[in-house]
């Protein structure tokens, strides 16, 4: 006589993850072994199970990892200038130009258009900025000056992506997807990526683990914060009846991966549940600056750069690792002397008050803040007309960074005496790249991922760390 063994007559989460065939030897256990009530009764409580989340989170691709080289720079806020910012007009002065505003110029396309904007010289370090950025030139002693930097094509779309991904052609992990994928983050709750405004290919994460690439918000001033993150917040059904879900499927995706394969989709996607349900509270406080007290909000000025630029502090504090930010409108084929002035004045009081408000707080050491564009522009007028601007120039042009273990104070490499081209210390964009990794506690040539059985890196087989600007 054969004994009752209940085990036989159990259906478990196991039971779901087989092959056909196993599914037809098995048929015999009835239509029962299909039904999900049953298991998720037999979950754990919504307490243990939000324990169990935690010990994967703090484990798993996202958690924070300590960089492998010395490092101050634990976050980065990326203002990305798009459109390409005219260099003598902003960063570096060129006085020659007034000699030869008018005349053509050998070696040249056109004739020389000269700076409207006045040069003085700010701070300790007596550097030479704009009359446009009043407030930035206040803020020049926590700022390292790159002249001389330059890119390979200078056309919108494949500068673009270049510099948020290092590649203009083949679609690659972005700055930020690389810079997640090294450090993880110090926040399981929020994004460790998160972009404002930006396209989705200067968020991807190519061939990362899905996990890492950027979370796209599309935030401005005064928007309902119910409406900022789309999708976050379930409406049918309750907090600890979605937890009992996600743990479901993540129980039955392990399964699935033992007895059969792993889906690197299937993760990620369960992943963004998991990320999804965590937001509902903190995403929603992280970005509601009405809690923030009305001086600062004043500091940064009512503008949408303005909110953009006080979230992505508070996302800091809040431990994000990566934040990136679109302040564009750079492109002046025309009417640079009216135009870029206003687009300089939605940056310049907002950028100035994120660098005084994140000093202020002791965050500024850890925090690397970076302003710039694709591309510079040509020191002569905008083709046959010249209408008062200027045309693409990817041979030379400025960006700034500041924070996070950068030397305050200082000005790289130079242009020549007109500024169309880097001259002195010249950076090319993979330099660049390998300068905010070292900035981040990495070495560039070491960051990287195998895929299609080669070892990929953010700066392919080039860049050079610049030195220079490290404190």
């Amino acid at each position: 006589m054969s004994s009752y063994n209940p085990a036989e007559h159990t259906i478990g989460p196991e039971c779901l993850c087989m092959t056909r065939r196993q599914m037809l030897s098995r048929a015999g256990m009835g239509m029962g072994a299909l039904s999900l009530g049953m298991i998720l009764e037999g979950l754990t409580g919504p307490e243990q199970a939000s324990a169990a989340a935690v010990a994967k989170a703090l484990t798993g691709p996202l958690a924070p990892k300590k960089s492998p080289l010395p490092a101050k720079a634990k976050h980065v806020i990326h203002i990305f200038a798009s459109g390409g910012p005219s260099q003598v007009d902003t960063w570096d002065p060129k006085p020659a130009l007034t000699r030869f505003d008018g005349k053509t110029v050998s070696g040249l396309d056109g004739a020389a258009l000269a700076s409207t904007f006045k040069f003085e010289k700010k701070g300790r370090s007596g550097i030479e900025v704009s009359s446009v950025f009043p407030e930035l030139g206040r803020m020049v002693d926590d700022m390292a000056i790159i002249r001389s930097l330059h890119t390979d094509i200078p056309a919108h779309d494949l500068a673009s992506r270049f510099l948020h991904t290092g590649s203009s052609q083949m679609p690659k992990p972005s700055l930020g997807a690389w810079t997640l994928y090294g450090l993880g983050t110090d926040n399981q709750n929020l994004p460790g990526f998160i972009a404002m405004g930006a396209a989705t290919e200067f968020r991807q994460a190519s061939f990362l683990p899905s996990q890492f690439q950027g979370v796209g918000v599309n935030y401005n001033k005064g928007m309902p914060l119910d409406k900022i993150i789309r999708n976050i917040h379930n409406s049918f059904t309750t907090a600890q009846r979605q937890r009992l879900q996600i743990d479901l499927a993540r129980h039955l995706n392990e399964l699935h991966a033992k007895n059969l394969h792993r889906d690197e989709q299937l993760e990620a996607r369960i992943e963004s549940f998991e990320m999804a349900f965590k937001m509902q509270t903190e995403a929603t406080d992280a970005f509601d600056i009405s809690k923030e007290p009305q001086n600062i909000r004043s500091m940064y000025g009512d503008t949408n750069t303005g909110a953009r630029l006080l979230v992505a502090r508070r996302l800091v504090e809040r431990g994000v690792r990566f934040i990136q930010v679109e302040a564009g409108g750079w492109d002046h084929h025309a009417n640079i002397a009216k135009e870029l002035p206003k687009r300089a004045a939605e940056i310049d009081q907002p950028a100035a008050a994120l660098l005084k408000d994140l000093k202020q707080r002791g965050l500024l050491d850890s925090t690397l803040v970076i302003w710039g564009g694709e591309f510079g522009r040509t020191v002569t007028g905008s083709g046959a007309d010249a209408t008062g601007g200027r045309d693409h120039n990817g041979r030379g042009f400025c960006c700034w960074m500041a924070g996070g273990g950068v030397k305050g104070g200082t000005v790289y490499g130079s242009t020549s005496e007109l500024g169309d081209r880097a001259e002195e210390n010249g950076v090319h964009v993979r330099d660049l790249h390998a300068t905010i990794l070292r900035l981040l506690g990495f070495d560039h040539t070491k960051l990287t991922y195998r895929y299609n059985g080669r070892d990929f890196r953010l700066t392919d087989n080039a860049g050079e760390v610049v030195t220079g600007v490290i404190a």
